[in-house]
């Protein structure tokens, strides 16, 4: 029987039981991936994160994959910012920075003053569409022009209002018709620059309490909207996240803290 250790932690709050908690499992070596897919399906968490060390000779510090319960996912923010939470207090890690290999290039993660994680990601482009009808049919009053993400497999709805975000109630048994790809619905927010919410059902996750890799999306569309680069983000699920977020080219800046929970151990066969 094999132990391997793994660490629960809420990603973007200060507050234990706020925030997105992400599983983190680091590892010497990979694991079949089926074996990875049943354990964050045991997890039943949005998504579990495993990290493997890579050589000194290697431009990253460790391979980083996401899973949620049902499927892998190509990137994945809360769980990314979980795992830096994990290499800088339980793997001693000695530098400010840690560097991730993902399916999503790479990503690096820094700490800054007061707890704040800031995770370097990608600008992903999206492309205007109309509106699916499996996402109108979903939740009505959707606006009949959107927004798709190829390289993260989402859709994105802009609505009037903050509350008109946190009224919304699509029905996840239609979007999960939409298979792995997710619906980001967001707006102007009362009192930070915008806020959002993320369903995706076909990838088992009803709604996700905060998503960080959203943001490499909602980032550059409110910049432009907003015309300015720095931006406050509030994902107002019931759980509830706060992000400070800025526009840097290609790459998009997107900080958090995060809440310790847990660490235990995985008996393996």
């Amino acid at each position: 029987m094999n132990t391997t250790p793994i660490y629960q932690v809420d990603a973007f709050t200060n507050a234990l039981f706020g925030g997105n908690p992400a599983a983190v499992m680091p590892l010497d070596q990979w694991l079949p991936d089926d074996r990875m897919q049943a354990i964050a399906l045991e997890n039943n968490l949005s998504e579990t994160a495993f990290l493997v060390p890579l050589s000194e000779s290697d431009p990253a510090d460790f391979h980083i994959r996401w899973f949620t319960p049902t499927v892998e996912v190509p990137l994945c923010g809360h769980a990314t910012l979980a795992s830096a939470w994990v290499v800088f207090n339980r793997l001693n890690w000695p530098a400010d920075t840690v560097r991730f290999h993902s399916k999503s290039g790479p990503l690096a993660v820094t700490r800054r003053a007061e707890g704040w994680l800031e995770l370097d990601f990608p600008n992903l482009p999206f492309e205007h569409r109309p509106t699916p009808a499996l996402i109108l049919e979903a939740m009505p009053g959707a606006p009949a022009e959107s927004f798709y993400v190829p390289n993260d497999t989402n859709y994105m709805v802009v609505l009037g209002s903050e509350d008109e975000v946190r009224s919304a109630s699509p029905d996840n048994r239609k979007l999960a018709e939409l298979g792995n790809q997710g619906l980001i619905v967001t707006a102007p927010g009362t009192d930070c620059d915008f806020v959002s919410r993320y369903f995706a059902p076909g990838a088992g996750i009803d709604e996700d309490p905060v998503t960080g890799s959203i943001h490499s999306v909602l980032v550059p569309y409110w910049a432009e909207k907003l015309c300015k680069t720095g931006l406050r983000a509030r994902q107002v699920s019931a759980r509830g996240g706060e992000l400070r977020c800025e526009l840097r080219g290609e790459r998009v800046a997107i900080a958090g803290q995060a809440a310790f929970y847990m660490e235990g151990s995985v008996q393996l066969p």
